[in-house]
């Protein structure tokens, strides 16, 4: 019996010395070597690191160094300078099931290529890391991350798990291209179903703060969002930097708060924004809301050639369109103001009262093709209720024909300008009067032109200026047909007889001021010249007693001998200058 004791008493001091002698061989580089080296060679994934240490201070915690893993063939998930592992009772029924998990200082790249790992833990703690995630879709860079999962349960397309508390902080961040700074994030995932309860960071210069949901299909809820001071460049068009938000299936915005923002990109920027945005949902390129508001104003906002000074717009959403309470802007020197509706039924934009005052305004260069084109499929009609004009300059440099209208005022009533998403005079009445204006260089006094408009026609019942000495006076009807076939009758009463020479008329064989009469007809399409299509009668009699007869057919004159009248006729008396 004694010497059975001796015997286990032997046996239990040698299994003593092999434990104490593997402890210490673990804590040597060859001991991280064969414990990687075992890794490597039977199982699917590559381990290294420098050293393990163990201190009887911290009797339940393991310590990595230098450590690199991940899956053979692939990048390596975690490079860390150390990675502390904290065991509990549990190892001796799950091995692989750490208390905890902290890494320090390295890099964590959580591609869904790498889950699922081989162990869990109840809570992974970063400290000082780096935190990528490229393939995921959602492009994340982060630096100097501090914060924890809880539980850690890596399952197969997920590195965080499918059920877990989360917190984290970083200094740095990038998410699809948008840098901040001071990132805290607090919230959970389960199972497909992200929730961000805070969100805050510094970026672009100032500060958002907020809290979201995302869905299992991608969708986003956005319960709050306050983003203040921000100043952004962007090298994206407005279009495209807002395009990311109509790629979701779906987007539902709670309230978004912007105030004092300055943002810009190539071609628009706007400054000073302030902006509250509530209860709308982005989806399939579309929105819907029940009770939605939406509130704006900005120092000025820039659009291609559209440079807008402090502009204020209010507008309701509901279910049948688009309320717009107020818009009102400072713009080309002047200001324009109009409230109406948006219709969701036909597409409709209603104006109840519109009104430009002091404009002077040049039109773009493109604006007939412009003119030409047909509108976007969300706007079908536009009808102005009521129009006003004060005091307006207006400028076309076209140098074919550039023409201006001085101090122009005006008003109309039912105008539909838009009819199956094509500019034109569909229906309504208008008046328009001016001080001045020009005409390819010829001057003229009081223009003045009264229409009215149907389905069918647009009659102009008057049209009218002095011009030397004289008055032109004219009336026109063109049809709502795609010929737009015009008919117009002019008289002109001492005025100069060549005054149509500038506007496409040839130089008449008479000169001075004199009577005019001219009745034509043509085609005003939108994809041939007018000229060809022009049949014409003109008569003009000047104070010498001259007159003289043209005709014009496809745009050619013929006719045009120099007659005197055949009985004496008194000398055209010039018309009083206005």
């Amino acid at each position: 019996m004694k010497f059975l004791g001796k015997l286990l008493l032997v046996v239990v001091i040698a299994l003593l010395v092999a434990v104490i002698a593997c402890y210490f061989l673990l804590q040597t580089r060859w001991g991280a070597t064969q414990v990687s080296k075992w890794v490597n060679d039977n199982s699917d994934y590559h381990l290294t690191f420098e050293a393990i240490d163990h201190r009887f201070s911290s009797p339940s915690h393991i310590l990595l160094k230098s450590v690199n893993f991940g899956r053979k063939g692939k990048p390596a998930t975690l490079v860390a300078k150390t990675v502390d592992i904290g065991l509990s009772s549990r190892q001796l029924t799950d091995p692989l099931h750490a208390d905890t998990i902290l890494l320090q200082d390295g890099t964590l790249n959580l591609s869904p290529a790498a889950a699922p790992l081989p162990f869990q833990a109840d809570r992974l703690q970063l400290s000082n890391m780096a935190f990528n995630s490229p393939t995921t879709g959602w492009d994340l860079s982060a630096q100097r991350v501090t914060g924890g999962v809880a539980p850690w349960q890596p399952v197969a397309g997920s590195v965080l798990g499918s059920k877990a508390q989360i917190q984290m902080s970083a200094g740095s961040l990038t998410l699809n291209g948008v840098p901040a700074s001071n990132v805290l994030i607090q919230g959970s995932i389960d199972k497909d179903v992200v929730t961000l309860t805070t969100i805050g960071a510094d970026m672009a210069r100032g500060s958002l703060t907020g809290d979201a949901q995302r869905a299992a299909d991608g969708s986003w809820v956005v319960n709050n969002l306050r983003l203040n001071d921000i100043r952004l460049q962007s090298d994206k068009s407005l279009l495209d930097f807002f395009n990311p938000l109509t790629t979701l299936p779906s987007l539902q915005i709670g309230r978004v708060e912007v105030t004092d923002a300055r943002l810009q990109g190539p071609g628009w920027a706007v400054t000073d924004l302030d902006l509250s945005l509530r209860n709308l949902t982005l989806t399939n390129g579309d929105w819907k809301s029940e009770d939605g508001k939406l509130s704006m104003n900005a120092s000025e906002f820039i659009y291609g050639s559209l440079h807008l000074f402090d502009p204020i717009l209010n507008a309701n959403f509901s279910p049948q369109g688009i309320a717009l309470q107020q818009f009102t802007s400072r713009w080309e020197n002047g200001m324009v103001r109009t409230s109406g509706n948006w219709y969701r039924a036909g597409h409709a934009l209603v104006l109840d009262d519109t009104a430009f005052a002091g404009l002077e305004y040049t039109l773009p260069e493109n604006w007939k093709q412009l003119w030409m084109e047909d509108l976007p499929t969300w706007l079908n009609t536009v009808t102005l209720k009521k129009f006003s004009a004060s005091r307006n300059l207006v400028i076309d440099i076209d140098p074919a024909f550039p023409w201006q209208l001085t101090a122009l005022d005006g008003y109309g009533d039912n105008l539909q300008l838009v009819r199956e998403r094509k500019w034109g005079v569909w229906g309504g009445t208008a008046k328009l009067n001016a001080a001045a204006a020009t005409f390819n260089r010829v001057d003229v006094r009081r223009p003045s032109l009264a229409l009215n408009a149907n389905s069918n026609v647009v009659t102009i019942s008057e049209l009218s200026a002095f011009t030397g000495q004289g008055l032109l006076e004219a009336k026109a009807v063109v049809a709502q047909t795609p010929d737009r076939s015009v008919n117009l009758s002019l008289n002109g009463r001492g005025v100069p007889v060549n005054v149509l020479q500038e506007w496409g008329w040839p130089a008449l064989p008479i000169s001075g001021d004199g009577n005019l009469q001219l009745t034509a007809s043509g085609s005003v399409r939108a994809d041939a010249p007018l000229k060809p299509s022009v049949n014409a009668e003109l008569s003009a009699i000047n104070v010498q007693k001259q007159q003289i007869k043209q005709n014009m057919h496809g745009g050619v004159v013929s006719g045009g001998v120099v007659a005197p009248p055949a009985e004496p006729t008194s000398t055209p008396s010039p018309q009083p200058t206005p």
